[in-house]
Formats: structure tokens, sequence, C-alpha cells
């Protein structure tokens, strides 16, 4: 049954995940190799429970303990479900709830590389991406158009962090993800080997003269491919595009250079998809 709690003191303790802590707090808020993380809209927050994240607390607009909120807290057990006006709540987050509705979620800890791309014969990998809004539409991308995983690198941004997950609409719970690097592993060259041991061809997405074209049929020929997508602004390093196979360009027309990294993720996904 549900703990249902009327929010009365804005300075609660038990909010502050949901509106003073920084990303980075949350992070740390239960276990340092967990934390927390917060999920928003009924939708979202069904998509996190149906991949096994844990529910930690609820927070909603009262209209929707018995409207759109009502299946979720019936999924969550007895976690304190949090409730008040829009207009009440509007004061504690500094902005209308989306569509009414948070959820603070554990963190799992993450898998294995091996783990993740098991049986995956396309992955994107993420190096040194920070904006959330764009980590978002990648993930996005990935779900709907084929990439069987998403890999991220040491310097990228966080696929949890609030609004990537908003942004994704829970597209980071359905595409398996982990980060590839680490202290104990270099990022890019023993990262790239180790795609390579997996059987993995690499494709750098990058503007370069001695770059192929996306269309070029020996990408869409290989049976195991991974492309890489740089950071806003400067792309890939240089090592990472000597370290892969491929260098690849999108063919634009009317003088336009570059495309948005999210942009140029999802053309790539779909050319280069895995046909059955």
């Amino acid at each position: 049954m549900a703990n249902v709690i009327e929010v009365t003191d804005l300075e609660s303790p038990e909010l502050a995940v949901f509106a003073r802590l920084t990303e980075a707090q949350l992070r740390g808020r239960i276990e340092a190799e967990k934390g927390i993380f917060i999920a928003e809209s009924p939708k979202v927050i069904g998509r996190a429970l149906d991949a096994g994240y844990e529910p930690v607390s609820l927070l909603m607009e009262r209209k929707h303990l018995e409207g759109q909120g009502r299946e979720i807290i019936s999924r969550c057990g007895e976690i304190p479900v949090y409730t008040a006006d829009r207009e009440v709540l509007a004061g504690l987050t500094g902005y209308p709830l989306t569509r009414g509705v948070l959820c603070a979620m554990a963190r799992s800890v993450l898998p294995e590389v091996e783990e993740v791309c098991a049986g995956a014969r396309r992955i994107a990998v993420l190096e040194g991406i920070v904006d959330s809004t764009n980590i978002g539409a990648i993930f996005r991308s990935a779900a709907a158009l084929g990439m069987d995983a998403v890999l991220v690198s040491p310097t990228c941004g966080d696929p949890l962090y609030r609004r990537a997950v908003r942004v994704s609409m829970g597209a980071v719970f359905q595409v398996p993800w982990t980060r590839i690097g680490s202290e104990r592993e270099s990022w890019p060259r023993q990262g790239l080997e180790r795609l390579r041991r997996m059987g993995f061809r690499t494709a750098a997405m990058a503007l370069r003269e001695d770059s192929v074209s996306l269309e070029d049929p020996r990408l869409r020929s290989e049976e195991k491919l991974a492309l890489l997508l740089g950071t806003e602004g400067d792309g890939l390093t240089a090592d990472t595009i000597a370290g892969c196979d491929y260098t690849v360009r999108i063919p634009m027309a009317h003088g336009v250079d570059s495309l948005n990294v999210a942009a140029a993720g999802a053309v790539a996904f779909w050319e280069l998809r895995a046909r059955p």
C-alpha cells in the first residue's frame, strides 16, 4: 500500500533529491558506485521500472494520485509518495513538474562492456559528449534506429542526468549501455583494442579529407560495426580517429559543413543499421 505523505515543509530533507541536490550529489546519495537519478513522467518512470531500476520515492501532484500516477504507485510498493497541489510543488522544484510525476530511483552497477555488447552487431560509442540534450537525443535515435548498445567514454556526460533521461523519453532504459575506459583502461587506445577483440570494426564520424562517404558499401557490409561520435564542436580526438578502421563523413548539400552530433548520429544509425 502506498505511503502517501502531504508536503507541508518545502525544506524537508526527504525532498532534497527532487530539488536541492546537484547531479553529482545525487550520484553519491546511496552508495558511491550507485547513487540516485530522477525520472520524469509516468511513461519514462514505467520504462525504468520495466528495466529493473529500483524506485526510492515519488513526488506528484495530488490530482495524479488517482489519475496517471496510479499505476506507477501500484508498481512501486511501499515507498514514500510525496504530494501537494501543482503550485506548492512548483515552489519546491522551481518549475511545473513534467506531467506531474517525478521518481527518485536507485542506480544500478554498470555492466561490463563485453556483457553489453554480447550479440550486438551495431553499437554507438560516445566520446566526450557533454550536453545532456544531445546525449538523450542520441539514445532515443539509437533505440529507434537499430543500435544494439551504446558505450560512453570516461569524459562523456551521464546518460542518467535528469535532462538526458527526459529527452531520451526513457530510451536510456531500453538500449543496453555502459562506460568504456577507466583509470585502469586508457581511452582511446585500450578501449578501441577491446572493441576489436570483440570483433568490431570501428568507424569514426569526422570531417576529414581522407574520410569515406557514409554510403560506402564497405561500411554496410561489416558484420559488426562500432560508430564513434565526438564531442560538440571539436568532435573526436585525433588519437581516436587515428585508431579507427574507417573515418566517415555524411555527404551534405548547400555548403553545410556539419550537423549537430545528435542529428549526425541519427543519420548514421539509419544508414548503417544491421540488415537481416
